[in-house]
């Protein structure tokens, strides 16, 4: 497996088919796991496309398999950026906590930026689609 991310935070490795491995460490790595799980499974309930969506969970080991959303985005703009995260809470009710450039992906297949790493976010009631 390909090493992206060895921090006190998290371990983070790509495997050969493209799916993201993500392992928590450090402090309040449990809440941060739950916190990052149950955001990732209402964006896909919600139906948010440009977010990883999770393939695994293993709750006992801080650790769950998510599909890839590119590779990282160095050059996007602050402002870009925050568009994206702004557009993220308006469309589907999920505030990222972390909301800077570096958790901002580019996935080449889809051909959209996508949002990353959501163990810092808030879950908000979702904004009806089409509603005011």
């Amino acid at each position: 497996m390909k090493e992206l991310k060895d921090g006190i935070r998290a371990h983070v490795r790509l495997d050969w088919t493209g799916n993201v491995h993500k392992r928590f460490r450090g402090t309040d790595a449990d809440k941060r796991y739950a916190n990052e799980v149950a955001v990732l499974k209402v964006l896909q309930e919600r139906g948010c496309p440009y977010v990883p969506k999770l393939v695994e969970e293993h709750p006992d080991e801080l650790y769950f398999v998510s599909t890839s959303c590119g590779q990282p985005a160095p050059t996007i703009s602050k402002e870009r950026a925050d568009q994206l995260f702004a557009d993220l809470e308006r469309d589907y009710g999920v505030r990222h906590l972390d909301a800077e450039p570096r958790n901002i992906t580019y996935d080449a297949r889809a051909g959209r930026f996508c949002i990353i790493d959501f163990e810092l976010a808030e879950i908000l009631p979702w904004p009806a689609p089409g509603g005011d």
